[in-house]
């Protein structure tokens, strides 16, 4: 007897095939799923927590690097390895030394006096330049940005420096 093509799970000649209907447990597929959606849901938010909201400053049409907003005094920082010289219009502040601490981390009580004075003195100001040359690590860079966004400088740019 001929069934088209379509194979039943049976031998002809007597001798019994498996058939190939088999049953999928799910649970073990749910399973894994509901840890990759949570793995994912949590690694979203972590992408979301490490952003650091600066701006990349661009040269306007007379060459000019710098905030945008001219009103404003603006308020820049030349960070090296050594020292952060801060320099708010045309006035050049005392250097700020760049300290760590025991486990090499970057102290950062100086920086939020200044950024303190900055706000006390300016009140209107959010504008910060940070101008980090190569030799500055992106931790100490990062720690001054968290030190700045507590001093209410909101809007932070990061400028490289000339060579």
């Amino acid at each position: 007897m001929s069934t088209g093509g379509l194979d039943s799970g049976f031998a002809v000649r007597g001798r019994k095939r498996k058939p190939l209907d088999t049953t999928i447990n799910l649970i073990p597929f749910i399973d894994l799923m509901a840890i990759t959606i949570s793995f994912l849901i949590m690694t979203a938010v972590w992408t979301q927590i490490g952003r650091l909201e600066v701006k990349q400053l661009s040269a306007d049409s007379d060459g000019f690097v710098g905030p945008q907003d001219q009103q404003k005094t603006p308020v820049s920082m030349l960070i090296t390895d050594k020292e952060a010289q801060l320099r708010v219009g045309f006035e050049e502040r005392e250097p700020i030394p760049i300290q760590r601490n025991a486990a090499g981390f970057l102290l950062t009580e100086d920086f939020k006096r200044v950024f303190e004075e900055i706000k006390r003195d300016l009140p209107d100001q959010e504008d910060l330049t940070l101008v980090p040359e190569d030799s500055v690590k992106y931790s100490d860079l990062v720690r001054i940005v968290d030190t700045a966004r507590g001093a209410k400088l909101k809007a932070i740019s990061i400028s490289p420096a000339s060579s």
